[in-house]
């Protein structure tokens, strides 16, 4: 009876087919998706064409009215947000990917040997685990009209009276824009420092013995090898300076003062969500959506076409002899 049992449940687990297991694991990625970003996307897209708002008590709608949400949209000051945003991101990124490229470099560098790096990784980390809404409280205590930052400078001759660096434009934007830099230069240089660890370091050895110097190795090697993870880098910041919202929000009391010139796309979005105007908030929604996707998409589309052409299509970075070309092209031939 025990050999007749044993036989029957082999028989079953041979017949058993394990190629299911895969619908199983991935499964609650799918309902994840489908229940938290694919319902919201598509209840979004369909608020946009309803009229559906609250005033005072009474609540007007839901009534459809197609495009009305966003010729209204248009008719805002909407483009004028939207640059805002683009100029404090623009303010921001610059020099953070200038600032991480020099220290991803600088911290992978062979000659250098850097002492203490973990140490320094650390702290440049540190500012990432700050939330937002905890560094613009201090940046606007700092700041205001009474702050450290004006006793400081009035007490060493600076300045002769207290500056109101919350009431004017480039002082207020350019707040913003530090504390975006501040708080993703360190994620920045990780990612870039892992992407230049994973070039072959024969690939450098062998520029320097082809006599190329720091920058032409940088320029003609390390960058373009770097690409991909630079576009990543360049499309996930893009993304988040589209989404900026909290470090506005909470150093300009959510009125992008002065005069809305600190007022981002997502601001504005808020505003429509706090009045209940869930017509207009999807219409912006929308809008947000288009230009995301559409700037994404470009600059994958650009750049990579440009990384393909020079790899010959190909994106392996160990490539020896694509990296031999490139030493050669880097040091004009020089032996």
């Amino acid at each position: 009876m025990a050999e007749k049992n044993e036989t029957k449940s082999l028989k079953k687990r041979k017949g058993f087919d394990f190629n299911h297991w895969g619908y199983f694991f991935i499964a609650p990625f799918f309902i994840i998706f489908t229940i938290f970003s694919l319902i919201p996307l598509i209840s979004t897209f369909t608020n946009s064409l309803f009229e559906n708002y609250r005033d005072g008590l009474q609540q007007i709608g839901p009534r459809f009215v197609g495009f009305a949400n966003f010729i209204a949209v248009f008719k805002s000051d909407i483009l004028r947000y939207i640059g805002n945003t683009f100029i404090i991101w623009m303010a921001g990124f610059i020099p953070q990917i200038a600032i991480s490229l020099l220290l991803s470099v600088w911290f992978t560098s062979s000659e250098l040997k850097i002492k203490a790096q973990q140490f320094f990784k650390t702290v440049i980390y540190m500012p990432n685990l700050i939330m937002a809404s905890a560094f613009a409280m201090l940046f606007f205590t700092i700041f205001s009209d009474n702050g450290p930052a004006n006793s400081i400078l009035m007490k060493i001759g600076f300045a002769e009276e207290r500056i109101r660096f919350l009431s004017s434009q480039a002082w207020t934007r350019g707040l913003v824009a530090t504390m975006n830099f501040l708080m993703w230069y360190g994620n920045t240089t990780i990612l870039l420092m892992a992407g230049i660890m994973s070039i072959d370091d024969s690939i450098f050895e062998a520029a320097k013995i082809d006599g190329a110097n720091p920058f032409q190795i940088f320029a003609r090697i390390t960058m373009p090898m770097l690409m991909p993870i630079f576009i990543y880098v360049l499309i996930t910041s893009l993304i988040g300076g589209i989404q900026m919202f909290d470090v506005p929000q909470i150093l300009t009391n959510g009125e992008g003062n002065p005069n809305r010139t600190s007022m981002t796309l997502i601001m504005y979005l808020n505003k429509h969500l706090t009045n209940k105007n869930y017509g207009m908030a999807g219409a912006v929604s929308v809008i947000t959506f288009a230009i995301t996707s559409v700037f994404s998409f470009s600059i994958y589309s650009m750049t990579m076409k440009k990384y393909q052409n020079m790899t010959g299509g190909h994106t392996h970075t160990h490539s020896k002899p694509k990296a031999k070309a490139q030493i050669k092209e880097s040091t004009g031939g020089a032996k």
